[in-house]
């Protein structure tokens, strides 16, 4: 295993996805790791049992498939530790509970993913934790939010179906003269694109459902944390009963795989459909951070790596009761893009973002915010429908 490790060191990250989390000589050469399904892990005597000293001691805590799993991953982040959850949302929700108690205040960012407003507005709430929502831009004036009581900062970069950009590095640092915990949903660049623990975040968050798993068939959520942070991660995870199958552990794996290949295709063909739209009169605004015409371009540009292959953009339509129907019509016409609310897999998909919950970045005024998943179909289908699209919404 040694001089497997030893031969990754300074490989290219498609080389290094190919090769972590499993050494084929430790399961009789086999390439891929085996699914070891298990609840129950027996012990050969009662002091073994009596003092735990054995590395499997039942299903919830771990098996070899969901170690190769966390190794990978661990690898990937550069992180002391990993825990898999059953969702995206669970990510969230266990380092949130790991590392706040009631009294406590956290800082959430306006632009976060909505599932994770409304259990900080209803389970963080009703368990004695203070939320407030801070302006995506706020960079190191966040400092100026910061209460004696706060104790985390949570990010989320770009953020969710506007794409705003944070600056990480002055937030984390400003959150850290205060002693706040800082987590980082990092789910649209991946570790490949933007390596979050490196940048000042002490957690950092995945749906694993997106692109590691990219085939659109499971839900799963990982949550990494530096030395500093880790045990208590693990130990709240532990303590809420989280876990994962060994079979979905087995499909993330394999879907890390070819995530460096497929990220590359997704970001290219999303950003030949993105400078498409901003040549069209029918469309306000392109809301995708690697173009040099969005507000956060220079940070991106500055931290990230890479785009991945979702974005918005805003239709333009004069008359404000005309955004839904112009809207509508445009969905509805689509033949390729399927309506769905999840992304990261092959197939392109599109969805009309309700922006109704935010507190300080609201909804732009040009028209309807639609949001874009750009599969791995061939650009020239993919601007077609979407040409359908726009002529349905001109007929209304």
């Amino acid at each position: 295993m040694t001089d497997r490790k030893d031969m990754l060191v300074g490989a290219g990250t498609d080389t290094r996805l190919c090769h972590i989390g499993h050494d084929p000589s430790s399961f009789h050469g086999f390439v891929n790791p085996p699914v070891v399904r298990a609840s129950t892990v027996l012990f050969p005597d009662v002091h073994t049992m009596e003092t735990g000293q054995q590395k499997y001691t039942y299903g919830t805590h771990g098996t070899p498939t969901t170690d190769a799993l966390c190794e990978a991953i661990n690898e990937l982040e550069g992180s002391a530790g990993t825990i898999l959850v059953p969702s995206g949302l669970a990510a969230i929700t266990v380092p949130f509970l790991a590392f706040l108690s009631a009294g406590d205040h956290a800082l959430i960012v306006d632009s976060v993913y909505f599932p994770c407003r409304r259990f900080c507005d209803t389970i963080l709430k009703r368990l004695g934790v203070e939320v407030d929502y801070y302006d995506p831009e706020i960079g190191a004036g966040i400092e100026a939010l910061i209460k004696p009581n706060t104790r985390l900062v949570h990010t989320e970069a770009p953020g969710s179906n506007t794409f705003e950009m944070q600056d990480i590095r002055a937030i984390a640092d400003a959150a850290h003269r205060h002693g706040c915990v800082v987590t980082m949903d990092n789910t649209w660049a991946t570790p490949l694109y933007f390596k979050a623990l490196d940048f000042g975040v002490d957690v950092t968050i995945h749906a694993a459902t997106k692109y590691p798993s990219g085939h659109s068939d499971l839900l799963m959520g990982t949550v990494s944390a530096n030395a500093a942070h880790w045990k208590t991660l693990e130990e709240a995870n532990t303590n809420l009963g989280m876990c994962v199958s060994s079979d979905d552990a087995y499909q993330i794996l394999r879907g890390l795989r070819t995530m460096g290949i497929r990220l590359e295709h997704h970001q290219k063909s999303a950003l030949a459909v993105a400078r498409w739209l901003e040549g069209r009169d029918d469309v306000a605004r392109v809301l995708h951070p690697a173009l040099p015409s969005f507000p956060g371009h220079e940070l991106w540009k500055r931290d990230f790596k890479g785009a991945s292959g979702i974005f918005s953009f805003v239709l333009a339509v004069d008359d404000p009761d005309q955004f839904k129907p112009k809207a509508r019509a445009f969905l509805d016409s689509l033949r390729l893009f399927g309506l769905g609310y999840s992304w990261g897999g092959y197939e392109s998909l599109a969805v009309m973002v309700n922006l109704q919950d935010r507190k300080i970045r609201k909804a732009p005024s040009e028209g309807p915010v639609l949001r874009l998943q750009i599969g791995l179909e061939n650009v020239e289908d993919i601007i077609a429908d979407l040409e359908r699209g726009f002529k349905a919404a001109a007929e209304v």
